[in-house]
């Protein structure tokens, strides 16, 4: 018997690109290397990983510019949105939380690439910290 999944709502800043994942994250953290800090614009990326297959663009899919080695980073072509990253050969999505409408049942963890954070940004939480993606 399949277990019926909570599925959240996700869209960009202009809302023109929607999607729709299940509430299924397999982990959550905060990343400070430097690309995500570009990419988003703030001190650090909090993201939940998830399956590729379970999240959908429900609105947009024209509207959507890949960006980065391997067309990692989706974005919204129009207000320039980071919604997700393509990871591990593109089975994953890391889903960037603060593109979600509804709150996913899932809080980020650790803080990866802690040592690389930004030099005027104090982590000033409880979260194990990493210098790089945890393996375990």
């Amino acid at each position: 018997m399949m277990l019926e999944t909570n599925r959240l709502r996700g869209e960009c800043l202009c809302r023109r690109v929607g999607y729709e994942v299940d509430d299924a994250f397999e982990y959550a953290m905060n990343c400070h290397c430097s690309n995500c800090r570009r990419a988003t614009g703030s001190a650090f990326k909090p993201f939940a990983g998830i399956r590729a297959d379970r999240l959908a663009l429900v609105r947009g899919q024209d509207d959507v510019m890949r960006f980065g080695d391997g067309n990692h980073d989706v974005h919204c072509a129009h207000c320039g949105s980071l919604l997700y990253s393509q990871v591990r050969d593109g089975a994953y999505l890391h889903v960037t939380l603060g593109t979600l409408v509804d709150p996913p049942s899932i809080r980020p963890t650790a803080h990866i690439f802690a040592g690389s954070k930004a030099s005027w940004f104090e982590i000033s939480d409880a979260l194990p910290q990493f210098d790089e993606f945890p393996t375990d």
